[in-house]
């Protein structure tokens, strides 16, 4: 939140993989943020809330949470948990966006019932309190994923409490027929890209999206202050490929004789 103040560009990593030491191992490579994905990832909220709680030891990056749906029940654990800010799937009207909103905010801003654990005792044994900060450290960011939410988007943006958005390309695509496509290259697309980032700008709110190492740099053109550009398993896919084609054509790999 305090590099989106100053309109500072965040990069940041995805698990999706019920697993806490890979959540710690992949926070300690100081990601801006480090997002553990309940809704097309595995972990279930027992091994969520342990990921999380191994991000925010570490120090490094701030922890979030992409939960299933736009849910009020799920939205508060995830932040007594120990996110610091939720990505809410498929917010296509100003009604869903103020059911996100109040689910992730205490009153009078929302609707949040009060009881954080893991995060509100780490609080207090630093000597903190962890509620009067609360509504202004947490993000609540909608995800714009349909033509609808485009529409929207205006209304959407001028809801209080909505802290910034998140494109979900593949299903924006989708939902403009051109398939669940992972590139700029569609003029239709690209605008409609551009688009979003100008409404953000205007609406003074923070642009992200899902994006790749690869595509970065043209997102970051476009305007987008938010990008999602690894993750557990593509990171994972990636390096074993590379890891099997260096050792069968000899290639240099990365310099180190270590197997652990």
């Amino acid at each position: 939140m305090e590099k989106w103040a100053s309109r500072t560009e965040v990069l940041g990593t995805w698990l999706s993989l019920p697993d806490s030491h890979a959540a710690e191992v992949v926070a300690r490579v100081d990601f801006d943020y480090v997002c553990v994905d309940m809704q097309h990832g595995v972990a279930d909220y027992q091994i969520a809330a342990a990921m999380l709680q191994a991000i925010n030891l570490t120090g490094n990056g701030t922890p979030i949470c992409r939960v299933p749906w736009n849910e009020p029940g799920i939205i508060g654990r995830m932040l007594d948990a120990g996110a610091r800010g939720v990505i809410i799937p498929m917010v296509n009207s100003v009604e869903e966006a103020k059911r996100a909103v109040a689910a992730t905010k205490y009153p009078p801003a929302g609707e949040r019932s009060y009881g954080p654990t893991i995060i509100g005792a780490r609080a207090r044994n630093a000597g903190e309190d962890y509620y009067p900060t609360a509504n202004e450290t947490n993000a609540c960011i909608p995800m714009i994923e349909t033509r609808q939410a485009v529409e929207n988007l205006d209304d959407i943006l001028a809801v209080d409490g909505v802290d910034a958005i998140y494109v979900g390309p593949a299903d924006l695509s989708l939902s403009y027929g051109y398939g669940p496509v992972y590139s700029d290259d569609n003029d239709e697309y690209r605008k409609v890209l551009e688009h979003i980032v100008d409404r953000c700008n205007q609406a003074g709110k923070i642009a992200g999206i899902h994006s790749t190492t690869a595509l970065a740099s043209n997102r970051r053109e476009k305007g987008f202050l938010m990008q999602t550009v690894s993750g557990d398993l593509v990171a994972m896919s990636k390096a074993s490929y590379q890891d099997l084609k260096n050792a069968r054509e000899g290639g240099p790999g990365d310099g180190s004789s270590r197997i652990y």
